[in-house]
């Protein structure tokens, strides 16, 4: 019997047994559950500038934590070792009193709290739920980096336990995104979700002949305005990754002109990779 997946866009319809195109969700006994639970392909306690967020807690460090799986399909994606993998690929057991625990015992070294991130972490969603109520409960601060590409329902019954959340806006057209897998009005609904309920910054790399048009980041950064003029928007530099290696990287000097577009709308506008 299949299983129709409520959590993103693509409402995979999984065979018994099988998963759905983000590797992690699998149907058991005609339930969608999440197959990466506890799994974890990465473990590090990172600066939070990494994540990246500027404005949240600036100067401190953060254990973050990765499994495997996305949703997305991204030719250039920077982690597709653990993104594009599946249940076959080697992991760590831990379970998210292990994390929290982990978490609580980093705090003597800057640590304040735990990221979830390196794949896709809402592929895990319960797993990100159970953890971030733990870790809560023992005081310290919870990060999401996300594609944010997920439906609403979900992703709001989440957001009281996430402090803080760096969010891709890929680009600013239903083109970009359907060459990536995804859908542009998704992502921005997420934005305009979380927004109000906690810390958010976006991050956007811009991938030369793609979505690199000053006409284009200053669409976003309007729209992004219109949600607050106070979010942070990171501006970042493309370096040819997984399938996406015939095309050089993005002009340094292009990356300032799309910043100073993005700066007429928002206070707070980075380069990154630069």
């Amino acid at each position: 019997m299949k299983a129709v997946c409520s959590l993103c866009p693509r409402r995979c319809a999984i065979e018994e047994g099988g998963t759905g195109a983000c590797r992690a969700r699998e149907n058991r006994d005609g339930r969608v559950v999440c197959g990466n639970y506890g799994r974890l392909t990465s473990l590090a306690l990172d600066p939070i500038e990494k994540k990246p967020l500027r404005r949240f807690f600036p100067g401190s460090r953060i254990l973050s934590a990765g499994s495997y799986g996305c949703n997305l399909r991204c030719p250039f994606c920077q982690n597709s070792e653990i993104s594009m993998a599946d249940a076959s690929f080697r992991t760590c057991d831990a379970a998210p009193e292990e994390l929290a625990r982990r978490a609580a015992e980093l705090a003597p070294e800057g640590n304040i709290g735990l990221a979830f991130t390196y794949n896709e972490p809402l592929v895990g969603y319960e797993f990100v739920r159970d953890c971030a109520r733990l870790v809560h409960e023992a005081g310290l601060k919870t990060v999401l980096v996300t594609n944010g590409c997920f439906l609403r329902e979900p992703l709001e019954a989440l957001l009281p336990d996430i402090d803080a959340a760096n969010i891709d806006l890929k680009g600013f057209t239903p083109e970009y995104y359907r060459w990536l897998g995804g859908d542009l009005d998704t992502v921005k609904e997420a934005i305009a979700l979380a927004a109000p309920r906690c810390h958010v910054e976006v991050t956007t790399l811009v991938v030369p002949g793609k979505n690199d048009s000053p006409a284009e980041m200053e669409a976003e950064a309007e729209w992004l305005a219109s949600v607050d003029p106070l979010i942070p928007l990171h501006i970042s530099r493309f370096f040819p990754r997984y399938r996406l290696t015939y095309r050089g990287p993005t002009d340094v000097e292009a990356v300032y002109r799309l910043r100073d577009v993005a700066a007429g709308r928002l206070k707070y506008v980075y380069t990154g990779n630069c």
